[in-house]
This record gives structure tokens, sequence and C-alpha cells, in this order.
């Protein structure tokens, strides 16, 4: 008994010493050891040679005694050294063994313990906080897994029955329109038209770089309109950050209505009442019937290879439940989905179609649980206007309204779908009954307000647009409602206007309270007025100023209105008078039978492809008569400045103001400017102004960008 007391001894009087500067006494073990081992074999002095001077019955009667004693001291020497060596030498990665032990750490306290033992047997609860801390970043995860496709714009429509996709982008440029009255985008509509449209229709397409900032735009889209009577002290404009401006809620985050990975049905039931009311104030939605519960642990793991992104294993292990459960609508749903996700990978139209008809399938099988057919037939309708199928979109949700008539989301929907087709009439009667059982509704008022703006009923609108601004719900922090808001205040004469435009550039949807195109390129050099050395087409100006006779001549030569060539400005840019334009190019293309009629003109330009193939601005004759005046306006994008070549101009009573800055024309002159910018223009003269109008690339775009950019 006393020799083990002796070893925990050693080991009290050893442990002490071991320090990092006492690595080299290793010899001082082996020294010991070889004390010893003398002491049994040969000489070697002192105890050693005394133990053999004794002889070979001494040395007998000492292995007995002293000598065990002495071994056990040098295997625990050995052990002390090993295990100092192990620790100082990294030769066990610590930190791998105790990582792995933490994945058994339930209590959030950083180590496995007898508290996680408690938890993982049931004996304890997990704390709350560790709860809410891991769904946060699930959540996290699963949105960081969202696959991101680039926008790419297609104005097209068709029926349910019409769902063929485009064979190449060419033909889908050619092939493919929308009517004059609609304006295709998805989030940022151009302030510049009263037709609406909130939904982006647009494909994927094998064409490079598709390069959109910020902007989805139509085939057609006019000019943009922003009005005032009288303009206020424009120079205290840049102060309106200090005024009080009603504040906006913070919109919710929308909850998804697809299943997770943990749990396919989306029941919440079994979770910690704060848990629930962290997730989500609504219960998740139930999209297993009962045969489909036996079967949860099957979905569940096809469900995880698609939050995964593993899109390819996802699509097959749903094909195969569905093979094997062919009656199951949550394994065809999660199949489309699967295939969804596999389109944008891939980046097909084919197999977005077969996505399409999936969800269809899904939608239709018997033993379908009603959150289930809502999901199904939600995603589908937001697919179909994704590929531009606006009357197809509208189909599926009719009826879904039809199966769910008190959801109000679904009627808002519904009639977004009505205005994607220009169909304003209906789309406000399904407002007003929205509103009618949802007066409050933010989204509904702003839709509303756009409406009856557009149908030029400028007081009514306000309240609608001002008060679904205010109510930050979902779906309206839209630039398109600040503008229009804006708008219609400035045409009532109410400065307050620019408040909300200085709201909407702080929402980040105006690049300031002057500029407030929505289709920009980030980055380029934003100035009112410019110079022609600035923009670095100083021989276009220059072949425009020495011709001006030439240009101005053809002009007067189509400007008798019998001829019918000059069209009124149709863009309810005026408040009152008579303004006429005669297009030649028009999104980068000439503009009909046009140049026939000023032959010199079109050909002076031929040679200079920033204007004539600029896709984003015109080259037109503009004329405009006496006692005219235009509301404050600016374009819908940056990409482009505007030149303004006098032909007739009369000495006094006509001009432009450009922000805070007004100036005149001159004939044989170019005047340029940017005309994001916010510009009026006033005629007062006593006879007719008559300008030549030229559209060019803003200089600071690549050749890339100006080829690659969508026209509007």
């Amino acid at each position: 008994m006393e020799e083990p007391i002796c070893e925990e001894a050693i080991f009290a009087e050893e442990i002490p010493e071991v320090k990092p500067t006492a690595v080299v006494n290793k010899n001082g073990v082996k020294a010991e050891a070889a004390t010893a081992s003398g002491g049994v074999a040969s000489g070697g002095g002192g105890a050693a040679s005394g133990g053999v001077a004794s002889g070979g019955g001494g040395a007998a009667s000492g292995f007995s005694g002293t000598k065990i004693f002495t071994w056990f001291m040098v295997l625990a020497l050995l052990g002390v050294w090993s295990s100092v060596a192990v620790v100082w030498l990294d030769l066990v990665d610590y930190d791998n063994v105790i990582g792995k032990l933490s994945v058994y750490d339930a209590d959030g306290d950083g180590d496995f313990d007898v508290e996680d033992a408690k938890v993982l047997l049931g004996v304890k609860e997990r704390p709350v906080s560790l709860v809410q801390k891991e769904a946060k970043e699930e959540s996290a995860v699963e949105e960081q897994t969202e696959p991101i496709v680039e926008e790419v714009i297609q104005t097209t429509e068709g029926t349910e029955e019409e769902e063929q996709l485009p064979p190449n982008p060419s033909q889908e440029q050619q092939a493919l329109k929308l009517p004059a009255n609609v304006i295709s985008a998805a989030v940022h509509l151009p302030p510049i038209s009263d037709d609406f449209v909130p939904e982006e229709s647009k494909q994927f397409t094998d064409r490079p770089g598709s390069q959109e900032t910020r902007e989805a735009e139509a085939e057609s889209v006019p000019e943009p309109e922003a009005n005032v009577e009288s303009v206020p002290d424009l120079e205290a404009v840049p102060q309106l950050k200090d005024e009080a401006v009603p504040e906006l809620k913070e919109e919710p985050v929308a909850v998804e209505e697809e299943t997770t990975q943990e749990d396919s049905e989306g029941n919440a039931e079994d979770q910690p009442e704060d848990m629930l009311k962290y997730k989500a104030k609504k219960k998740k939605p139930k999209l297993l019937n009962k045969f489909e519960k036996t079967i949860k642990t099957e979905i569940d793991a096809a469900e995880k290879l698609r939050k995964k992104g593993k899109v390819e294993e996802a699509v097959r292990a749903f094909d195969t439940l569905v093979q094997q459960y062919p009656q199951s609508p949550r394994c065809r749903y999660g199949k489309a989905l699967a295939e969804d996700d596999l389109a944008e990978k891939m980046r097909s139209n084919d197999m977005l179609q077969k996505a399409l008809s999936t969800y269809k399938e899904a939608s239709e099988l018997p033993n379908a649980t009603p959150d289930l057919i809502k999901a199904t037939l939600k995603k589908r309708a937001e697919r179909q206007q994704f590929l531009g199928r606006m009357r197809g979109a509208l189909a599926t949700l009719e009826k879904l309204v039809q199966i769910f008539p008190e959801d109000v989301a679904l009627k808002n929907d519904l009639g977004v779908a009505h205005l994607l087709i220009g169909d304003n009439k209906s789309a406000k009667r399904v407002y007003e009954e929205v509103l009618a059982i949802a007066p409050s509704n933010g989204f509904a008022k702003v839709h509303y307000g756009f409406i009856l703006k557009s149908e030029n009923k400028i007081a009514e609108s306000i309240p609608f647009l001002r008060d679904g601004l205010e109510s930050g719900d979902p779906g309206t922090d839209d630039g398109r409602f600040y503008f229009h808001l804006g708008d219609a205040l400035q045409r009532m004469g109410d400065d307050s206007a620019y408040k909300w435009y200085e709201r909407g550039h702080q929402r980040g949807h105006f690049a300031s309270v002057w500029q407030r195109s929505l289709y920009n390129v980030d980055g380029l050099k934003a100035q009112p007025w410019w110079t022609p050395k600035d923009t670095g087409y100083m021989d276009l100006v220059k072949t425009l100023e020495r011709n001006w006779r030439t240009i101005r001549d053809e002009a007067l030569s189509v400007i008798d209105k019998s001829t019918g060539l000059f069209v009124p400005e149709e863009e309810n840019l005026r408040e009152k008078g008579e303004w006429g334009q005669f297009t030649l190019w028009q999104q980068g293309k000439k503009a009909g039978e046009s140049c026939h009629s000023v032959p010199k003109t079109c050909g002076l330009l031929e040679r200079y492809p920033e204007a004539t193939g600029c896709k984003r601005g015109q080259i037109k004759f503009s004329v405009m008569q006496p006692g005219t005046h235009v509301w404050p306006h600016t374009g819908p994008t940056n990409c482009r400045l505007r030149m303004h070549l006098g032909l007739v101009i009369p000495k006094t009573g006509c001009k432009i103001r450009c922000t805070n800055d007004t100036r005149a024309w001159e004939e044989g002159k170019v005047l340029i400017f940017d005309d994001s910018f916010e510009h009026e223009v006033w005629q007062d003269a006593d006879s007719y102004r008559l300008i030549f109008i030229v559209d060019v690339w803003h200089p600071e775009l690549t050749q890339y960008q100006r080829q690659t950019l969508s026209p509007i």
C-alpha cells in the first residue's frame, strides 16, 4: 500500500517542475535511468558499484524491495515525460477531439458535460435562447441557398395554351412584344407612364451580359412624368433632409410558404410557444395529407437535397417518390420545386416549362391540402409571369381567388395580373373589392391610387398613394409610388412633393431628389448640364451645328400638319398647349419610313452610332406652339444624354429648366443636358418653336454595356 503512495508523491514532485524552459532536462531522466540500470548490471559509481560489491546474493535480495521501487519510479517518470511530449509537441489534435464532442453540446455552454447529457436524455429542456439562435441561423442558411438568377427582360404574353418559349434570343426580341399601353417591369417601373407593371416578365437566355442594374425595361417605354405648376424655392431642396417626413414602417419579412428541409409538412404545432412567436405570426402551411405523413421521412430527405442546392439529386429523388407514390401531391410539388431550381441553375426555359406542368399536376391531384394547392398555384403564377405568360398567370390567379375567395393577398395579386395586361378597369374593380373588406390594406391603396392617377384623377389619387406608402405594408415601398405621389402633389401645387422625393431617395429608389430615373447604371457621372467637350462627342456636335440650316429646311418641309408626320405628345406631360413630334430613330432603330422624308438629315447622322445606336433614346423633331407648358418630368434612365439643336427659336418666351438652372435655345446651337434630372419647359412666345432632339449614350458606358443594355 505504500508503493502507490510513493508514486503519487513522485508525480506531485515532478509535475510542478515541468516548465517550457526545462525541456532539455530529458538527459537528466536518461541519466537517472542509466544509474538505476547500472546499479543492477555493472559498475558506474555510487549506489551502482555498491550493489556489485555486495555480490550476487545482495542483488537478489535487493530486487524484491529497492529495485522494484526503482522500476516504479522509472516508469512513473517515463509517463510524466510522455505526457509532456504529447502536449508540447502537439502529437494529439485536442481541438479536433473537443470539437467533435461539441456536437453533443445541447445546452449551448461550449462543451459536453453532465448538463448536456441531461438534455439529450430528455431529463432537462433545451434553453429557449439557444433554440431561437439556431432558428435564426437556419433561416439565414436557407436564404443564402436560394439560387440567384440574373434578370433578363422578356416582354411577351400568351394564353394558358400558348406557353411556347422562343427558340433563340433573336426570335425572342423580334416576335415578342407587349401592347403599347403595357409597360413590363418587376419592381421598378419608370414613372413615365400611367401604365403599370409591378412584376417583370423575363426569361432565361443565352445572351451574354444581360446587364441590368436596378432595371427591367419593356420594348417600348415613353418619357417619364413628374410635374408641378409652380416650383418651390429650388435652392432649398437640398435641405429637405432636415425636414419632417412621415415615418414609414419597415416592411415585415414575409413568411415563406414553402416547406423546409426539417419539416416537409410545415407543421409548427410541436414547437415551443415562444419559438412560434419568434418565427412568424402565422402557422406554417400544412402541406402533407394523412397518407403523406407516413412517408414524411422520405419526403424530408429529398427536400433536404433541394435545400442544400443539390438540385440534380433532388430532382431524381422526387422523381423516384412520384413513381412510388403517383397520387401524392406533396411529392409532385417537391419535384416541381426541384425542377424550378434546376431551371435556374441551367438557365433553361425548357426545364422551367416542365416545372410549370408539374406544378399544375400537383395542384390537381386528389387529397391535396388547401395550403399545398395555394402554394403550388401561387408559385406557378409567379413563374408564368417570369416567362411573360401574363394571361396564363391571370388565369391561374383567377382560379386561386375562386378557391380562396376570402384571401385578400390573392385578390391583390389578381389586381396586379390585370395591370400586367393593361386591364386597368378590371384591376380597379378588384382593388375596390379589397378596400371594401380591408380598408387599411396598404398594398391595395397604392395600386388603387396609381390607377386613379392614370385616369387623371390627380386629387383623388393623393390620399390613397400617401396612406399606402405610410402603411409600410409589403409591396408598397416602391419607387413608382413615391414618384407618382410626388408628381400628383406637384400638379396640385403642393411643395411637399419634394419631401416624398427625398424619402424615395433615402429609401434607395432615386439617385437624388432631382435625379429620379429608375433604370440606371451605377457609377455614371451625374450632372444636369453638359458641354460638348464633357461628352466627347465634339464631332457630332460640330456636324449638327454646321448643317443646322439643312436640317431645319427638311423639318419645315414635313411640318405641315396635313401630312400627319408630326404627332401630338401623348405622355400626359403637358399642362396646356400643343406639342408635336416627328421621330426618326427609336430604341436604336429607324422609325418606319421617316428618313425618306428627311434623307439629308438621316444621312448626316448615319455615321454616329453613339446616337443612331442609342437603344435608350430617340432622334426626333419637336415643335411646340405658343402657350404650351410642359410639367416637370424626368427621363427613365441615366444611360443617355439629350442634345437639343435650335432650328426655329422665337427671340423671347421660350426656355427650359433643368434642376434649378434655366436656359434658352439659340438657332444653330446645341444644348446638352441629362434628362434623368427634373426638367420643365415653357413656350410663351408669339410663334412656334422648332428643335431637333438627338439622344446619345452616356459617354462613360462601355461598348459591352451599350450592346447588352435592354432598350427603352
